[in-house]
């Protein structure tokens, strides 16, 4: 893992806090990014519980150099909660649905040419 790290590939560990994800991973791997599990963001407006594993996963990744990422974000409310504690990286259906590979080359297509115009103002 170190040499493909060395040449540029980055490594996550998915759905962090649950199942096989361990602690000891943080230490043995150059892991680059935590994506905290969506079983955690579902209630985390109103569970106090998930509230304090969320912080402590963003706090833990930033004092270890690694990004957090959100997973499973679907309301204003949990985004708001997670940028209030500097998760700034999220997913979900808040920001998008699946879509067919042919929908999300159209997509990445507009959002180039949307891009090279701005930079072009």
């Amino acid at each position: 893992m170190r040499t493909l790290r060395a040449k540029g590939i980055t490594f996550s560990i998915d759905d962090f806090g649950t199942g096989y994800s361990s602690l000891s991973y943080l230490k043995r791997f150059p892991i680059d990014t935590l994506k905290i599990d969506r079983s955690f963001i579902f209630d985390s407006v109103n569970s106090k519980g998930d509230q304090e594993i969320i912080k402590m996963i963003i706090a833990m990744a930033r004092n270890l150099n690694i990004d957090a990422v959100a997973e499973g974000v679907e309301t204003q409310e949990q985004k708001d909660f997670l940028a209030s504690y500097g998760c700034n990286s999220m997913q979900g259906f808040l920001f998008a649905h699946p879509v067919p590979v042919d929908q999300f080359k159209d997509l990445l297509e507009r959002q180039k040419l949307a891009s090279s115009r701005t930079k072009e103002e």
